[in-house]
């Protein structure tokens, strides 16, 4: 089955369409938002081996993401942006949906396709908050900066 016929029947699939309409709910609870996060992480952790290295960072930056938005810190991102970021979490960690989890080998496949799809469709956010995150943990200091010396008469 081709990736992109994957992710064309988890978009259409009710059990997507039941984490796209919990995620406003989710948007406008920071402790439930939190707590999605929290299950995000740990069922990435489980996830083991150099093909998920690019994931989990991917993942991170994500909820990093969510978690800066929860705390009101960062408000740049598009609603829109916001809820299927949420829909995609809730679908990842929901046990049940297209392939199962517990099936064995391929009952992640789903989530893991839905998530490097929801990655590659938000390029431009992640980038704007990296930038924003880079910033916000590296503020220039006034010490750093050249002092400039005026010549007077």
């Amino acid at each position: 089955m081709k990736n992109s016929t994957l992710i064309s029947r988890i978009l259409s699939s009710i059990f997507f369409k039941r984490a796209s309409d919990g995620a406003a709910r989710y948007a406008r609870n920071t402790r439930s938002l939190y707590d999605l996060i929290r299950e995000a992480i740990d069922k990435s952790g489980g996830l083991s081996g150099a093909n998920f290295t690019a994931f989990r960072e991917q993942l991170g930056v994500v909820t990093r993401l969510l978690k800066a938005y929860a705390s009101g810190e960062y408000r740049q991102l598009p609603w829109k942006t916001l809820l299927r970021v949420i829909a995609v979490l809730i679908y990842f960690v929901s046990p049940i949906d297209i392939l199962p989890d517990f099936l064995p080998i391929v009952g992640l496949t789903d989530d893991i396709a839905l998530m490097f799809w929801l990655f590659n469709g938000i390029k431009e956010d992640i980038e704007k908050f990296r930038e924003w995150e880079y910033t916000a943990t590296n503020p220039r200091q006034e010490s750093s900066r050249p002092v400039e010396t005026i010549k007077i008469g």
